[in-house]
């Protein structure tokens, strides 16, 4: 019982278990998603093996069927890519694109400071000659930490 397959003839289960272990671990460090299916297949594999008696060609036809069709099943229904939301959602500026507000004080040239999600921000006007204390803004863009803002 020196060899791999004296120790599959004594304990297939385990060899089966203890593949899906590696392939499960190789996934975690390496992050790909593709081993993910082969891991959960030999598991799968474990559990045929530990119920019935198959021989070494069959329990491998069942791994490679169960990996093939989990595979092909999670490339159809799962998606590819984790749909992230538009910009950063620790960036507490560019979060305020669309938000309204009013202007504190009569805007100087373009430049001003607008009140906005209860703050005070500095702004820019994107379009229009002037703006008066209290008329009404919508942010339409961010420019460092300066809000550009246009009448509403």
């Amino acid at each position: 019982m020196d060899t791999i397959a004296g120790l599959y003839a004594a304990q297939p289960f385990w060899v089966w278990a203890g593949l899906a272990a590696a392939l499960l671990a190789v996934e975690v460090v390496t992050g790909s998603g593709w081993l993910l299916w082969a891991s959960a297949s030999a598991a799968a594999t474990a559990a045929v093996v530990g119920l019935l008696d198959l021989s070494v060609p069959t329990a491998l036809l069942v791994f490679a069927l169960l990996t093939l069709v989990s595979t092909l099943l999670a490339r159809r229904y799962l998606p590819r890519q984790a749909t992230a939301p538009a910009g950063d959602i620790n960036d507490n500026i560019a979060r305020l694109i669309g938000h309204r507000g009013a202007a504190v004080k009569a805007f100087k040239g373009h430049s001003g400071r607008v009140f906005i999600d209860g703050k005070e921000w500095a702004a820019e006007l994107s379009e229009g000659e002037a703006l008066e204390a209290g008329a009404s803004v919508e942010v339409v863009g961010v420019d460092g930490a300066r809000l550009k803002v246009r009448r509403t």
